[in-house]
């Protein structure tokens, strides 16, 4: 059986910028009219993925990673330095009508709303733009209105409508066209917890109900952990690792979290260190709650001697949080990772056609 085409493929995709450079004050700013010095920054770095049509893919990294870049990229709003990439058998840059007609980005906090219009206006406005049937674009309409509860916000100018409000406004004019992939640059910014969770459980569920292929960017965790099986992760513009968020875990933190809670009354032990390290930074508290960190491999006798040496009230063992472990991994300590040669990228497997191999080539 034929495999079918990735929704998105991108290969040794480059991009960099010249960025001048000078010392401060008027003596520098005279030299560098008649002589300017530059230097060469790499955005993005030979980064290489594919993705599958209907995948929601987590994008990782640091401010000034390449992330944004990417993506505009994919988008069409850049051209590569090099590499090649294709979305929807498209090259983005081209920027073809019938490429555009098929993909949408929201950037959080980008307005696209006219800003003292009823938000309905932008939407009858992107219906001519992308000449959509009336038929269509009700049912598309009616749907998104479900989805986001719309209904009492189409008809009040955008400028009156709290954030919360306007980025749900945001969604519905940027998926009114039904597209087959969307990218989202930090969607949720910004937004209350609230709000957060309203919008995760909406992408959730247009990408159930339409299956389109979703690349996320996300400073929140919890995006990423609510909608991607997958991860990609890249650090000063190259890859770190592309693969299954759960294997991320299980392969850059060797380690569990122990959270010990003594009787009342009981005494502590002199040192915590023959159980594991500490890592609350506790008082040391009769009553406290300490946490340990112990390698997974001795995790199940560290907690049998815990529970037969001490007067123990509560105990729970834990994988240390995603936030924790992608730190881990920006500061390279890929503990556990396979390392690949240079220029190497990830290969297929069956768990959303990544195996979770890491490159650390400089």
């Amino acid at each position: 059986m034929l495999l079918s085409e990735p929704a998105i493929a991108v290969a040794h995709l480059g991009k960099d910028y010249e960025v001048s450079q000078r010392a401060g004050g008027m003596g520098a700013a005279l030299a560098s009219f008649f002589r300017r010095r530059t230097r060469l920054i790499h955005a993005v770095d030979d980064v290489s993925f594919t993705i599958g049509e209907g995948e929601v893919v987590g994008f990782l990294g640091p401010n000034g990673a390449g992330k944004t870049t990417t993506l505009k990229m994919l988008a069409g709003l850049l051209h590569p330095t090099g590499g090649a990439a294709s979305v929807l058998g498209h090259i983005p840059w081209r920027r073809e009508k019938a490429y555009l007609c098929q993909m949408t980005l929201v950037m959080g906090q980008r307005n696209q709303l006219y800003w003292d219009l009823p938000a309905m206006d932008t939407l009858l406005v992107n219906q001519a733009i992308y000449r959509l049937p009336e038929r269509q674009f009700r049912e598309t309409l009616a749907e998104l209105t479900d989805l986001l509860d719309l209904a009492p916000l189409l008809g009040a100018p955008v400028r009156q409508l709290s954030l919360g409000e306007r980025m749900r406004c945001e969604f519905a004019a940027a998926l009114i066209h039904r597209p087959r992939v969307v990218f989202l640059d930090e969607p949720t910014i910004g937004l209350d917890v609230t709000m957060q969770e309203r919008i995760r459980r909406f992408i959730r569920e247009y990408n159930r109900r339409s299956g389109a292929t979703v690349l996320l960017t996300s400073h929140y965790m919890a995006d990423v952990t609510a909608l991607c099986r997958r991860v990609i992760v890249i650090h000063q513009g190259r890859l770190l690792y592309d693969g299954a968020l759960g294997a991320l875990t299980e392969r850059m933190a060797p380690f569990k979290l122990l959270a010990v809670t003594l009787e009342e009354g009981s005494e502590p032990p002199a040192s915590w260190a023959p159980f594991g390290e500490r890592v609350d930074g506790g008082d040391g508290q009769p009553m406290g709650r300490v946490q340990l960190r112990v390698p997974k491999d001795r995790a199940a006798e560290v907690t049998a001697r815990l529970l037969s040496q001490l007067r123990v009230a509560d105990l729970t063992v834990e994988d240390p949080p995603v936030e924790a472990v992608i730190d881990r991994v920006f500061q390279g300590k890929l503990d556990g990772a396979v390392a690949l040669p240079a220029g190497a990228h990830p290969g297929r497997s069956d768990d959303h056609g990544h195996d979770g191999t890491v490159e650390t080539s400089p």
